[in-house]
């Protein structure tokens, strides 16, 4: 796949800073795209050849991060845990959009959305009986919980850091689901 030409990705990341600033200030669901192209000084034009609306610029940032996370193409040799961190890593990079989005001014829609995503990827993972219950979405509200917290918290600790701790509390709930059923 070949690689956007400049003009593109300057659209695309003055749009993304433009975003992060107006959640920041207003709350995502009171962003208008009119607001957001004044803010990121591109056209209306600019951003409709990109983005259908708000909520398609936020899904593809995040689309990006999920693709890079569950690569599952020949020759990713990452190991689960492996690419938890990375996605970790991409949290860090863009802290400021997640932190907006998933802050107190930020959208349940995409909190949703990104709990979504998580649990369809953890059932991949999980044995058949756990795959279709509960497990997924505890599962996936911690992920999420780990990430909101990491970034109320000013990012204390680095994100493989992050990986492990929230690794080991998810391999708990799952060590604990696969014993057998209570009586």
């Amino acid at each position: 796949m070949s690689q956007p030409n400049l003009r593109v990705r300057r659209t695309r990341t003055l749009l993304r800073q433009a975003l992060v600033e107006l959640i920041e200030e207003r709350g995502f669901d009171r962003v208008t795209v009119g607001e957001l192209t004044a803010r990121a000084m591109v056209s209306r034009a600019a951003f409709y050849r990109h983005y259908r609306d708000k909520y398609h610029l936020v899904e593809q940032i995040f689309d990006e991060a999920m693709a890079e996370m569950t690569a599952g193409h020949e020759g990713d040799t990452r190991s689960s845990g492996r690419r938890w961190a990375d996605f970790l890593a991409h949290i860090d990079a863009y802290h400021r959009l997640y932190g907006a989005l998933l802050g107190r001014k930020g959208s349940a829609w995409f909190s949703g959305r990104m709990r979504s995503a998580l649990a369809a990827m953890s059932s991949e993972h999980l044995p058949d009986r756990d795959a279709d219950a509960l497990v997924p979405s505890v599962i996936s509200a911690m992920f999420v919980q780990s990430i909101v917290w990491w970034l109320e918290h000013d990012r204390p600790c680095p994100p493989d850091e992050l990986a492990v701790q929230s690794s080991r509390l998810i391999r708990a709930v799952i060590e604990t689901t696969a014993g057998p059923p209570d009586s």
